[in-house]
């Protein structure tokens, strides 16, 4: 069995590059795969192994003492789903466009207590702050989703949200990365009671998986999906249901696209006819 597991840390970091081989080193000793990002504001990471040598790299990036309390977020899996390892540093460890005071964040709520508000029907605004794509196969029952392509222009589509600001808001992400940025944004701009979940959907569904959270979730890694529940979307091609997430094969398109397991290998992993007949297709791993 492998794990994948997920972490991000807000701390004032210095000597990047030290930093960055560090986490390429221990990654590389273990055989895992994945992506960490560093930069002056921190480190965001997933990565995957065998659950023995995740373990390992859990402990020894906690060695260190600025990384100590880093907390993560994990699932199981059949195999890798990481095709290669990349450390890099970067200038954002999530590109939101603009500063922000991160004092200035969102209350964390437990998984539990977003349950139990759920489950009283208290009155709050389940705001997503992911991307369209991601929120298209699946998001929180009644959730508030926003039309952005991308984290940067959360700030602009912000506008939007001003009929809610005087709203109790649980903002919601992947694994929660984002909602601090965002968080601490719309508390800058005058929204005084904003909270976030605690380790986002990840946590949320491992906990209590088939109930507020709906269809799948989408993930950065070559599963692209992983699903949660009854999926809300239909395949492309023969309309069933259906959360899985797949990049049509013909190298020119490259687009994401929902699709079964069937139609996928039917249509030679093409979102349409003609991407299927295209010259220039993605070679298929045996």
């Amino acid at each position: 069995m492998f794990k994948v597991i997920t972490f991000y840390k807000y701390v004032e970091l210095e000597h990047l590059r030290y930093w960055m081989h560090k986490f390429r080193w221990v990654c590389s000793e273990l055989n895992l795969f994945g992506r960490v990002l560093v930069a002056e504001e921190g480190v965001n990471g997933a990565i995957c192994g065998k659950i023995e040598n995740v373990e390992e790299f859990k402990r020894k990036i906690k060695e260190s003492e600025i990384f100590s309390d880093l907390t993560f977020r994990e699932m199981n899996s059949r195999g890798q789903v990481y095709h290669k390892l990349t450390v890099k540093t970067r200038g954002e460890i999530v590109v939101f466009g603009e500063k922000v005071d991160l004092n200035m964040k969102g209350l964390h709520i437990s998984p539990e207590k977003l349950k139990t508000m759920l489950d009283k029907k208290e009155k709050i605004v389940l705001l997503d702050a992911r991307d369209a794509h991601e929120c298209k196969i699946g998001k929180f029952k009644n959730a508030l989703t926003l039309s952005i392509e991308n984290f940067k222009e959360f700030s602009k589509a912000a506008n939007n949200l001003e009929p809610y600001k005087k709203e109790k808001i649980v903002m919601y992400c992947t694994g929660g990365i984002r909602c601090e940025k965002s968080s601490a944004f719309l508390k800058k701009n005058g929204f005084e009671n904003v909270y976030q979940l605690k380790g986002g959907i990840l946590n949320f569904i491992d906990k209590f998986p088939n109930t507020y959270f709906e269809g799948g979730c989408f993930v950065f890694d070559d599963r692209l999906t992983a699903s949660s529940g009854k999926p809300i979307t239909i395949c492309e091609h023969c309309s069933k249901k259906s959360d899985r997430y797949f990049n049509c094969h013909n190298l020119d398109c490259d687009r994401l696209f929902v699709c079964c397991d069937y139609c996928n290998e039917k249509n030679n992993y093409c979102c349409s006819d003609e991407c299927k007949n295209s010259e220039r297709q993605r070679m298929v791993s045996i």
